[in-house]
């Protein structure tokens, strides 16, 4: 599912124009990213937590060369599903 199909089915259900859907959708992700580049978690009750996670920096290998190659340290974004997700999924 895209953000388009998305979209479509709000767009459907609610009788709004998916134009004003479209914005209320990405501004409501936009708002997402914003928390979570200020290091904020994201708690959606009955979906789940979206937040950041610092991982450690390590050695890895070139798969061509097989030469050590240091892997900086970085941040990543992590989702742990709520609990109605997990029971329904």
């Amino acid at each position: 599912m895209t953000k388009k199909d998305i979209i479509i089915k709000v767009a459907d259900e609610t009788k709004i124009k998916q134009t004003d859907v479209k914005k209320v959708i990405q501004r409501a992700f936009d708002c997402m990213v914003e928390a979570l580049v200020r290091g904020e978690k994201i708690e959606l009750r009955n979906f789940g937590v979206f937040k950041i996670k610092q991982r450690k920096s390590r050695t890895g290998r070139n798969p061509r060369t097989g030469v050590a190659v240091p892997v900086p340290p970085r941040k990543v974004v992590v989702f742990k599903p709520g609990l109605e997700m997990k029971q329904k999924v």
